[in-house]
């Protein structure tokens, strides 16, 4: 079971910092690490096909690709959430990656909120295979969900989920920053 470390509100939105399954979070739409050409293999997309089902792959082909810093949406398959949104943070290394990581964040939670999301969780985009230091790739998403809070938007819980205890200690420690 995911377990909330942390909790806190800013304007009419919370952000939640949560240690735990992203493919178990009850809400309307999960993020999705995903790469460009969107073949959800291993690490959190893998996990997130084994759980949701061949039809979060399938409606990804049809997408096809999808640019570094944006992203898309499917529909969820076997999930609780309605929605996967599949964002396409940068891999460490090809230059003007805080930017990018920035970009892939915001790109996912406009999306979510044209569709209409209430609650989005995302996990630590770019952290894990695309080798995004984590303590910066943290600082960098908190920051971007923060600002796009403070521009107003209608999703009224915006989660974190990550399944490592070091990730979910980063992103806990970072965020008492914010409160």
């Amino acid at each position: 079971m995911n377990e909330e470390l942390l909790s806190l509100k800013k304007k009419d939105t919370f952000v939640k910092i949560i240690k735990g399954d992203i493919t178990e979070e009850n809400v309307d739409a999960i993020v999705n690490a995903a790469n460009s050409y969107l073949k959800h293999g291993g690490g959190v997309a893998g996990a997130i096909l084994r759980k949701g089902g061949r039809i979060i792959q399938e409606e990804s082909d049809k997408i096809g690709y999808v640019p570094v810093g944006n992203a898309a949406v499917t529909s969820a398959g076997n999930l609780k959430a309605k929605f996967v949104i599949h964002t396409v943070g940068p891999v460490w290394g090809d230059g003007n990656e805080d930017s990018k990581l920035r970009s892939a964040v915001l790109s996912a939670l406009r999306l979510g909120e044209e569709k209409g999301v209430k609650s989005i969780s995302l996990p630590a985009i770019s952290t894990g295979i695309f080798g995004f230091p984590k303590e910066r790739g943290a600082k960098v998403i908190l920051k971007a969900i923060m600002d796009f809070i403070e521009d107003g938007t209608s999703i009224q819980e915006i989660r974190i989920c990550n399944i490592d205890n070091l990730t979910s200690n980063i992103f806990l420690e970072k965020a008492k920053s914010f409160s």
